[in-house]
């Protein structure tokens, strides 16, 4: 409740029983008629905190004077519209009031939502080139026969490698299942990966298969 706020119930309280009633012109304000008993037109007032029925914190609404005398008042769920007590309440929800929980629409996501998502993901794979650096094998690269023959590496890539990049530079979740490699990479250079994507997912035109390009280079 914004009423429990800086100096708590008691200030405002205080507050309260300091307050004049006396209007501007002279005239009584009707908060003390309604203190009273009195018979008067409905009163207008800030409401502290959210009441069922009646408003929202921070709102002016219009009550009788008995619901206020008796309910709102004593239980500081509102206080007089006149400046000192409209100025307090802008200054307090300023300082103290909670963010409003907004409500939040769920939408299920429909079959051909997920699909969508599978066919975004699998063309960025298709569509990008995959960089994964490594050490060289330098025994094996001293005891190379030529200058063309393909330089090893000294940690072979992985399944694990490949879903740990993909995730990091494409911002694509994959499993291992969603890779075929029959044997970890072992060499520098350019590597089709096979994927195993859902078969319901239609293959880019001149495509049999999905596949991902991993190039291993240097660090």
């Amino acid at each position: 409740m914004i009423a429990y706020i800086q100096y708590g119930r008691n200030a405002l309280r205080h507050i309260i029983k300091e307050t004049s009633f006396k209007r501007s012109d002279g005239a009584i304000h009707p908060l003390l008629y309604a203190c009273q008993g009195a018979r008067f037109r409905k009163l207008e007032v800030i409401l502290t905190t959210n009441v069922e029925k009646l408003g929202k914190a921070g709102q002016t609404v219009k009550v009788a004077p008995g619901h206020f005398r008796n309910h709102l008042m004593p239980k500081l769920l509102a206080v007089p519209n006149i400046d000192k007590f409209s100025r307090l309440i802008r200054e307090q929800r300023k300082i103290y009031q909670r963010e409003e929980e907004e409500e939040v629409k769920v939408v299920k996501e429909t079959a051909e939502d997920k699909m969508k998502e599978y066919e975004t993901a699998a063309k960025r794979l298709a569509n990008a080139k995959l960089t994964i650096r490594a050490s060289i094998n330098t025994e094996k690269f001293r005891a190379r026969a030529s200058k063309d023959e393909a330089i090893e590496i000294r940690s072979p890539v992985t399944e694990d490698d490949i879903v740990k990049e993909v995730a990091r530079q494409l911002n694509v979740l994959i499993e291992r299942d969603n890779i075929h490699l029959p044997s970890p990479l072992t060499t520098f250079g350019e590597h089709e990966v096979q994927l195993r994507l859902p078969k319901s997912i239609p293959l880019l035109e001149g495509k049999v298969n999905w596949t991902l390009t991993v190039k291993v280079r240097g660090k």
